[in-house]
């Protein structure tokens, strides 16, 4: 692990500030992901300790999972306290597959899992990524794309209850385009995060990279 992270950093080394990993797993096949996993990847001891190998290197991690996972990432976090984790994709709710027409009870096991991983104070979090399919809004559908109110409306639970839970310091705005692109245009969206922050102050928005 050690010579390969000392490989990238020689190779790049104004450039590399962190390792990417996407832990993303669900029980069902009907829920894809690009870049599958096995179950439980993060409570595995040699998972573990090849992270901690980050902290040497001063090297962020970055994780993708979805929103039964979260309480794991948080194990995950509390297990390596050195190291600055960033969730990536606001914990990834997912909208389909057994999921599909379950938004309240999804919503409120995500919060759970928000709250909990904002007790690690080696996690931040980014506020995007609602526009991948498998989040379940169906804005690649519509006759016609969400204009910067809708997104607003219905993306404003999630990112401002994060902002609540880990503090505008914790927490940084994402396009996560060309992913999401399918669903919105980018200008819609960057004017849905200025309306849903307009009540911030100044020094909050800066806090958020907004």
């Amino acid at each position: 692990m050690a010579r390969v992270l000392e490989a990238h950093l020689a190779a790049s080394p104004d450039r590399l500030r962190g390792i990417r990993h996407a832990c993303a797993w669900d029980v069902s096949p009907s829920v894809e992901t690009a870049n599958p996993c096995p179950p439980s990847l993060m409570a595995e001891p040699q998972f573990r300790a090849g992270l901690r190998c980050l902290r040497a290197y001063k090297l962020s991690f970055e994780l993708w999972v979805y929103h039964p996972q979260l309480s794991e990432a948080a194990a995950l976090a509390r297990a390596v306290p050195e190291v600055l984790m960033i969730v990536n994709h606001v914990g990834g709710p997912l909208g389909v597959g057994p999921y599909t027409g379950k938004r309240d009870e999804v919503y409120q096991h995500w919060k759970h899992g928000i709250e909990e991983l904002a007790t690690c104070p080696n996690v931040v979090v980014k506020l995007g990524g609602l526009g991948m399919r498998r989040c379940g809004f169906e804005w690649h559908a519509q006759p016609l794309p969400p204009t910067s109110n809708e997104l607003a409306r219905v993306m404003a639970p999630y990112y401002l209850f994060c902002i609540e839970r880990f503090g505008p310091d914790r927490c940084m705005f994402e396009s996560n385009f060309p992913v999401d692109k399918a669903s919105y245009a980018y200008g819609t969206l960057w004017n849905a995060f200025k309306r849903m922050t307009e009540h911030f102050s100044h020094g909050e928005r800066e806090a958020a990279v907004l």
